[in-house]
């Protein structure tokens, strides 16, 4: 049997960002369905990395004033850039007075699922969206199949793609699935979880005449680590002793506290943006919008300063019937979008050792980094990147 719903507002992603705006547009008044071809299960134990900017906890601290960013999260006040064997510190508190927190978005996840499910939230697991109609109309929909395979449509005032990056709603607004702006990496990171205690208090980002290194945090007892690699690398080609040796070798000067390693997996660098992030009745936020590469710590943070800007233009279209800030919607998100580009672009050009860097490169590359550590300047407009820019700039 076929099911129709009608909604005001259709989430189709129950990740960070359309969980955040269904928040938003709930404290608004505002109802809406979200769906995720997911279970509740696989959400929360799909684990990613998280480095939350300053704004992402304030925001998540005002939905939640017990969120746990603040007992289980860690925060950082600063980060290392590591090159030429020594170690220089990116104060973060001195240079703008803001910090980031380490809180995977796992976590973030089960935070948000348990306070919307909490709230009444219809949320909707294991509801395959397969296509977006009528978004140059006021009555758009989703068609979808739900959990026990029976057709599913869902009918709004308006949809939002917070779907990642094989967005189902993305063609509905560039046309095509693949519409857009589109950049790969030549090289990608072997990621590893091990168990050991932390090898440092804070990130170190490590460039190296091996290639970069990322050694971060996870746990007490859990940590995350990079190094580059191809990216059509094997990410079970090494032993573990081999992965520990060429870890340590681009990190001279720490000592790494080296355990078992129990995952691994290689991630490619890729940016993308959509050419549209809205039409007619139909907006794209987060993945499903643009992708960055991981080394700036942009891609859960983007997503949700995108549903900031969107929110407050649902409520004014849905709630007051004025469209200025949803005509709007593409230019001033796209302003903080190729902010983040660029800075995800600069750091991961100025860590990284490109496959073909001669002399020349290495040594111009050392200067750039030497230019940022040696400027006050230099290290502010990094850090203000980093823990992120004001809503709105």
């Amino acid at each position: 049997m076929s099911t129709s719903v009608r909604t005001r507002v259709a989430i189709v992603g129950a990740g960070p960002a359309g969980l955040i705006l269904s928040q938003l547009l709930a404290d608004a008044g505002i109802e809406s369905v979200v769906i995720d071809q997911r279970s509740r299960t696989e959400i929360e134990s799909t684990i990613r990395a998280g480095i939350l900017e300053q704004g992402t906890v304030d925001l998540l601290t005002a939905i939640d004033p017990h969120t746990r960013v603040h007992t289980v999260g860690h925060r950082h006040d600063g980060i290392e850039l590591r090159f030429g064997g020594e170690g220089h510190r990116i104060d973060f508190r001195d240079l703008v007075d803001r910090s980031v927190w380490l809180y995977p978005q796992h976590e973030v996840l089960t935070d948000l699922l348990a306070l919307r499910l909490a709230a009444g939230q219809d949320l909707r697991f294991g509801v395959t969206a397969t296509r977006v109609e009528d978004v140059d109309t006021d009555r758009p929909r989703v068609i979808a199949t739900d959990a026990d395979g029976a057709p599913l449509t869902i009918d709004a005032d308006f949809v939002v793609g917070a779907d990642g990056s094989r967005s189902v709603v993305r063609p509905a607004v560039t046309g095509t699935s693949q519409g857009g702006w589109f950049r790969e990496y030549p090289f990608a990171w072997l990621g590893i979880l091990c168990e050991a205690p932390p090898s440092a208090d804070e990130l170190i980002y490590s460039n190296s005449d091996n290639g970069f290194a990322l050694i971060s945090q996870r746990s007490p007892d859990v940590q995350r680590m990079y190094l580059q690699c191809d990216p059509v690398a094997d990410p079970d080609a090494l032993t573990e002793e081999e992965i520990w040796a060429d870890l340590q070798s681009r990190v001279p000067g720490t000592t790494l506290h080296q355990g078992r390693i129990f995952q691994r997996d290689v991630l490619r660098f890729r940016s993308f943006v959509a050419h549209e992030l809205r039409r007619g009745r139909a907006a794209l936020v987060g993945d499903a919008a643009h992708t960055v590469p991981p080394t700036g710590a942009k891609g859960m943070n983007l997503a949700i300063a995108d549903v900031v800007i969107l929110a407050a233009a649902l409520r004014a279209l849905l709630a007051e019937d004025d469209a200025r800030l949803i005509d709007g919607y593409a230019q001033t998100a796209s302003r903080r979008i190729w902010k983040a580009q660029h800075f995800s672009w600069w750091m991961t050009s100025m860590l990284h050792v490109a496959p073909d860097a001669g002399e020349f490169d290495r040594r111009r590359q050392i200067g750039e980094l030497r230019s940022v550590v040696d400027s006050r300047a230099g290290r502010t407009y990094l850090a203000e990147a980093y823990t992120g820019w004001p809503a709105g700039v």
